[in-house]
């Protein structure tokens, strides 16, 4: 990212009072500035800066009811409604799971936040904004009407920092690694793979064989990984809007990731975005985004983890769609007859 020191947050303020129809995120780019930077210019103007240690901010946000927890990358925006609560905390990861909201958190990367209040003429808009060091958005928790707003001045005076700096430092954005092959640890791959019994082995052994995600799909091939038409994850998302098969959609960036768990119902193009929804769950997906699309497997104690994942041009993973299991009933052998019937890529990487 430019240097933007010499933009100061009056002139930041002057722009978005004349772009009062742009998304935030728009209007940051449009100007050379983050979104973190653009939402801390606001400082002494209903926006406060406060901890950005998900300890903190997870020990306070239950006591503002539901709300609406929101977690996006340029590609897919990922929106539940539901109440946080069951933080477990960690110095590497944390988690929330509770409720509708079920998350994991990276707290390297909650580097800046802000309690936002927004006037309007249907009332305040409040909401919680976390950034990383370059100042991009990790996640994000919106009030709702049915929020406990009575909650809101004793959370900040629980979390605001005794400096209100309204121009951070932001640091420049680490550019996404691409993809990692090793197609001369094709069958190192392979046997570690068969071998595993949890799917959260696998960031583990591609590491030990230097590859990455991305990497390791192109190279493992069959039975494994079967690389798919781009138009994949719209056909799989039509069907799951059709049979209601429930599922675990993963969506998130390096500092949150955001997962819903349940059936599709409600889908809705518009432009280059297809729409989930739903009543408390609302995905925003820009399909001209995904380059690549793998069908992925993956041995587990309690039988085969699937899964569809799509990644961008740049071999940033988009989004995973998991097959879903219950302790009640096991969905996968529904969601395994979608993913069977997927058209294949006709150009393998």
């Amino acid at each position: 990212m430019a240097d933007t020191a010499s933009i100061s947050a009056r002139d930041i303020r002057a722009a978005v009072e004349q772009n009062t129809g742009l998304r935030a995120r728009d209007l940051a780019e449009m100007i050379g500035v983050s979104e973190g930077e653009l939402v801390a210019a606001n400082i002494g103007h209903g926006t406060v800066a406060i901890s950005a240690h998900p300890d903190d901010i997870m020990g306070a946000v239950p006591a503002l009811g539901e709300v609406m927890a929101l977690t996006r990358t340029p590609s897919v925006v990922h929106e539940k409604v539901g109440t946080y609560g069951n933080y477990q905390s960690g110095a590497h990861a944390a988690m929330v799971l509770h409720d509708a909201i079920d998350l994991r958190i990276f707290p390297k990367h909650w580097v800046y936040a802000y309690a936002v209040e927004t006037v309007t003429d249907a009332g305040p808009r409040r909401s919680i904004q976390v950034f990383d060091a370059a100042g991009d958005a990790v996640h994000k928790i919106h009030l709702r009407d049915a929020s406990h707003h009575d909650q809101w001045a004793t959370l900040i005076e629980t979390l605001a920092l005794p400096e209100q700096n309204d121009r951070p430092a932001v640091e420049p954005r680490v550019p996404p690694s691409p993809a990692q092959e090793r197609p001369d640890r094709a069958e190192d791959l392979r046997k570690a793979w068969s071998e595993m019994t949890d799917t959260h082995q696998f960031m583990q052994l591609t590491k030990r064989l230097k590859m990455n995600r991305l990497g390791a799909y192109r190279v493992a091939g069959a039975p494994f990984v079967r690389r798919l038409d781009r138009t994949a994850v719209d056909t799989l998302l039509d069907g799951l809007a059709s049979t209601a098969v429930p599922v675990m959609i993963f969506v998130g960036n390096h500092g949150c990731i955001q997962i819903h768990s349940g059936p599709v119902h409600t889908l809705k193009q518009v432009g280059p975005w297809n729409n989930v929804m739903d009543p408390g769950f609302n995905l925003h997906l820009r399909s001209d985004h995904i380059a690549e699309v793998y069908e992925v497997r993956k041995p587990t104690k309690r039988g085969e983890a699937l899964s569809v994942e799509a990644f961008d041009k740049d071999g940033v993973i988009i989004l995973q769609i998991f097959g879903m299991r219950t302790k009640d009933a096991d969905h996968v052998a529904d969601f395994g007859a979608l993913v069977q019937g997927l058209a294949g890529a006709e150009v393998q990487a």
